[in-house]
């Protein structure tokens, strides 16, 4: 980790820590699907794949796009690209279907409108083989974070995982505020249905 640079705490999550935990390589393509503004994980995972990989910021939010695309020049980092879409909408990620060796979704399960189209979304994106991480607010109540109400438990989450194009392989320990769960992508092809 040396040498990367990385602008936002890690107090709760460690961005670095947790990908590679998860497997990440050199040459990579990720998506952080509901990036946010801070590139908490787009800019430890576009030094993490290297120049040769590549990583989208997803967002629904031009603006958080437009900070995040700021941040990387800034550091120089030029393997990122920013991807407007709805993510609750199958089909609108701009993202070559079956490109992405890893896709993220980090803290937004809660958020979503529409959670089995995310997840037939994710799916569509992924690759055969490849990864998607899932992390959720612990359903118990912290400092920080949603109100209790609105969290997920794991069970719940992976209640709304559960489809034939993810198969779950464990729990990643992310902390104490957070839980984490790592699916790899099956080869079911994902339909077209909303």
């Amino acid at each position: 980790m040396q040498g990367f640079v990385l602008r936002s705490g890690t107090e709760l999550i460690n961005p670095f820590k947790l990908l590679e935990r998860v497997g990440i390589r050199k040459n990579w393509h990720v998506a952080d699907m509901g990036c946010g503004s801070t590139g908490h994980f787009v800019i430890p995972a576009a030094q993490l794949v290297g120049p040769d990989g590549i990583v989208y910021a997803v967002d629904i939010r031009r603006d958080f796009l437009d900070h995040v695309d700021r941040l990387a020049r800034h550091d120089q980092i030029f393997n990122i690209k920013a991807v407007w879409s709805d993510m609750d909408v199958y089909g609108a990620t701009r993202i070559d279907p079956g490109s992405l060796d890893l896709c993220l979704l980090i803290n937004n399960l809660y958020l979503s409108q529409n959670r089995p189209a995310l997840i037939r979304e994710m799916a569509r994106l992924t690759k055969p083989g490849g990864r998607v991480l899932i992390v959720e607010w612990k359903a118990t109540d912290t400092v920080i974070g949603p109100p209790e109400d609105r969290r997920l438990s794991s069970e719940q989450s992976q209640a709304i995982c559960q489809s034939p194009y993810l198969e779950f392989l464990e729990e990643v320990d992310v902390g104490h505020s957070h839980y984490g769960l790592l699916y790899e992508r099956t080869g079911e092809p994902v339909d077209s249905q909303s």
